[in-house]
Parts: C-alpha cells; sequence; structure tokens
C-alpha cells in the first residue's frame, strides 16, 4: 500500500497556473492493474467525511461496523486521522482475490493516484514514483485540466481528523456526523475552512 499524499507544502493551485507545472501539457499515465499500490507494502488510506460515506452506502454497513472491521486511527500530533485497516501482509483490508472489493466508492486517495501533490511538484518526483507505479509514462495522455480536477478534488475532501478524547470505538452516525470535534483537516485543504463537511455536503464538493 501507498502511504498516500503529503501533508502540507507548497500547493500547486491556488499560486501557480498551470502553464508554470511541469505537467500543463499533460502526462500520459495507464493503470496495469498490478495492484503495487494497494498490496504487500505497509501504507495509509486515509480517509474523508466523503469518502467514509461512499464507502457506508456500498457496503450497506452499520458505522460501527464498519469502524471496527475496516478502520484504525492514526495519530496525526493534533488528533486521530481514520485510515483503512491492512491485513497481516500488508495488503488493504478491502482488497479481494480479483482486486478492490469497493473499486466504485474507493477513497480519493485511490481513485487520484498517482497525480498527488508530492509526485507532481516536478518532473524528477514523477519520474521516480514510476519506479512504483508502471502505469506512469505509458498509456493515454491525461490533459492538464483533468490533472488538475484530481488535485482539487483531494483538496475538496480532506481527511477527516478526530479529537483526542472521541472515542471512535463508541461514537454512533448521529454523533459522527454532526460533532464540531470531528472536522475536515484544513491543514491539508489548504484554502479551503475546517469545517465538518458532513453537514453540508452539497456545500462542500467544489472549489473554495
Amino acid at each position: 500500500m501507498l502511504q498516500g499524499p503529503p501533508y502540507g507544502g507548497p500547493c500547486l493551485l491556488a499560486g501557480n497556473a498551470m502553464n508554470d507545472n511541469f505537467w500543463h501539457d499533460g502526462l500520459r499515465f495507464e493503470c496495469t492493474k498490478c495492484s503495487a499500490c494497494c498490496r504487500h507494502d505497509p501504507g495509509y488510506v486515509f480517509l474523508s467525511a466523503f469518502d467514509l460515506r461512499n464507502l457506508l452506502d456500498h457496503t450497506r454497513f452499520a458505522l460501527q461496523d464498519f469502524l471496527r472491521a475496516y478502520v484504525k486511527k492514526v495519530d496525526s500530533g493534533t488528533g486521530f486521522w481514520l485510515s483503512l485497516r491492512e491485513k497481516s501482509n500488508n495488503d488493504c483490508i478491502l482488497w479481494g482475490g480479483d482486486g478492490c472489493t469497493v473499486y466504485h466508492a474507493r477513497p480519493i486517495q485511490c481513485s487520484t493516484y498517482p497525480f498527488w501533490q508530492g509526485i507532481l511538484d516536478s518532473g524528477a518526483a514523477w519520474s521516480s514514483e514510476s519506479h512504483d507505479c508502471p502505469g506512469i509514462g505509458k498509456g493515454q495522455l491525461i490533459p492538464a485540466p483533468e490533472i488538475h480536477e484530481r488535485l482539487w478534488l483531494q483538496r475538496s475532501h480532506p481527511r477527516l481528523k478526530l479529537a483526542y478524547d472521541i472515542v471512535l470505538e463508541s461514537i454512533d452516525e448521529n454523533t459522527l456526523l454532526g460533532s464540531p470535534r470531528v472536522i475536515a483537516d484544513a491543514t491539508y485543504a489548504g484554502k479551503i475552512a475546517e469545517q465538518d463537511f458532513f453537514n453540508n455536503p452539497e456545500d462542500n464538493s467544489g472549489r473554495s
């Protein structure tokens, strides 16, 4: 599994026109279905409010059942992020014999890879990532506006962060959906204000 997009760092969107980025003419990428980003190595798949809602709808799990089976807490230094668990062999907990068992509801972190901040910081970083992802540099040309949209998707739905005093094992859906101590982490959102993305999902799907 992958470690997830880097936290913080320069914003590729707010201060720079697309033409200033090395990918202004687009980048070639085609998933080879090697599954290296889902398996074998330890990592994190951090969940946003958008991700959690989609996963609950897709799996039809009750919130607590899903949290117990699939989610772990990761200490951020100021609270807990939520990440998918791993199997004992480091495969993603949602990996099945034929691939991702929730492919159509997979988290944004997964669906936007490899178009992450950090990987897109420079041509050298993009080239370096190709050592782990054989689809980089192959297949169709992904145009710059589409890359831009994938970056915005990540920033529009930042990972959730829970206050330290929230007990994940006893939280119910109403509390999670309404608690001001369960927030979309604005450190990662950049310009997007810190708020509870569960409360007004229709208002939080776009750009700031």
